[in-house]
């Protein structure tokens, strides 16, 4: 007997054949490639990482922070075991008390969770704690131990095991509370933003790949001198930057001055300065540990280190090497002349205007207007005026007249708003 059958039904594959399809779809869609890529946030987690300091990533939701930490696992070779901190209670943390066969003679045991199992019995990974601005304070205080000391219960993490969390800012977490101080006094704080070319090239298939830095194995010494010079060099001279809490709960929760975070501060800076990272990256590193203005104040301590000797330009003016940067060449030159200032004779006079002269004919000859007029009034009745002096009268009168033409427009303007 025949029946009507619906052609869809002769044509339609089964609904298991559909899925391997969409199985198919979906693993070319994961199908994704990596390249090097310039990425200063990038290399500053990957810094930190490398220094075996624990690291708190800020960013809005959705801005690629899990998809950055899980990238980086793969690129480190790390396997990476997520923990969402808000959704365990404290003693996941702290230890699950076990009851042994004689709790008085034998105690009673922190039995240690099973993720911190498999990271011991692997030997390394990176542990990524999700959600860090939900956790509740009690959960944020059982964290202290394992950030710090890397212990959960009686179990100690392997040396090979990197700590990385992320977190959202309070106005935009679910139920979210702001850090406590000693938990948030134990990470190196990254702003995390997206980069819209970054963003663009990842989607299309390619996306940024993480390496670690190369560490010169000639500078590591110098390495440690130098960034042992300029943490202790400033907190010398800035005595109350070694431990400034903050006033308000908000910054509590972010990157604050302590002993315990410049010593991290001293391991970034000897590390960024044997991998060769650029100043934008010890940027990150050195505000995202200290905070925003004792982290700039040790950049501008940096910068200075790095400022030749004045008695060595005077000496040798016609072949000295003045910085590129224009702040730093304006500050050599600066120091220069309180360098005649403090020890003036005639030969170091004529000296200076000598490295003013190889100044204009480097740089901008801006830079040489406020030295040169500060140079010119040291002179003393006895000192003839050299002839360096020619080549540098007509930067500094043509910014003389600049300066009062811009005068000129000042006062023009203030009367027309009266």
């Amino acid at each position: 007997m025949l029946t009507n059958t619906p052609s869809s039904a002769l044509t339609d594959p089964a609904p298991g054949s559909q899925l391997a399809v969409a199985e198919a779809l979906m693993n070319l869609l994961r199908d994704t490639t990596t390249e090097p890529r310039p990425d200063i946030q990038l290399e500053a987690l990957t810094l930190a990482v490398s220094a075996d300091l624990p690291v708190l990533l800020w960013g809005e939701p959705g801005i690629g922070k899990t998809a950055a930490l899980t990238q980086l696992a793969a690129s480190l070779d790390l396997p990476l075991t997520t923990v969402i901190a808000s959704v365990h209670e404290p003693s996941d943390f702290s230890g699950l008390p076990i009851v042994g066969d004689d709790p008085a003679e034998q105690g009673v045991p922190m039995a240690p969770p099973d993720w911190a199992v498999r990271l011991v019995r692997a030997g390394k990974g990176l542990l990524f704690l999700d959600e860090l601005s939900t956790a509740p304070p009690a959960v944020q205080a059982a964290l202290l131990r394992l950030v710090l000391e890397r212990r959960i219960g009686a179990l100690r993490l392997p040396p090979g095991v990197r700590i990385v969390a992320a977190a959202n800012p309070r106005s935009s977490a679910a139920d979210g509370w702001e850090l406590s101080p000693p938990l948030a006094n134990r990470f190196v704080h990254l702003q995390w933003t997206h980069d819209h070319e970054v963003v663009v090239r990842g989607l299309a298939g390619t996306w940024p790949r993480a390496t670690l830095p190369r560490l010169d194995p000639e500078r590591l010494p110098e390495a440690v001198d130098f960034a042992r010079r300029a943490v202790c060099g400033l907190l010398s001279a800035r005595p109350t930057l070694v431990h400034r809490l903050p006033t308000t709960e908000t910054r509590r929760g972010g990157p604050w001055p302590s002993p315990r975070s410049w010593d991290m501060t001293l391991n970034l800076i000897a590390f960024a300065t044997a991998a060769g990272s650029s100043r934008e990256v010890l940027s990150l590193l050195v505000r995202g540990t200290v905070g925003d203005g004792p982290g700039l104040e040790l950049l501008a301590s940096l910068d200075r280190m790095d400022l030749p000797d004045p008695e060595d330009l005077l000496a040798d003016p016609a072949n000295a090497v003045l910085p590129e940067r224009g702040d730093l060449r304006q500050a050599a030159l600066d120091g220069v002349v309180a360098a005649v200032r403090t020890r003036p004779d005639r030969a170091r006079w004529d000296a200076a205007w000598a490295l003013l002269v190889r100044a204009l004919e480097t740089g901008a000859p801006d830079l040489v207007v406020v030295p040169a007029t500060t140079l010119a009034s040291l002179r003393q009745e006895d000192w003839d005026v050299p002839a360096a002096i020619e080549h540098l009268a007509g930067v500094v009168s043509l910014s003389q007249r600049a300066d009062r033409a811009a005068d000129r427009v000042a006062r023009v303007g203030a009367k027309a708003g009266r």
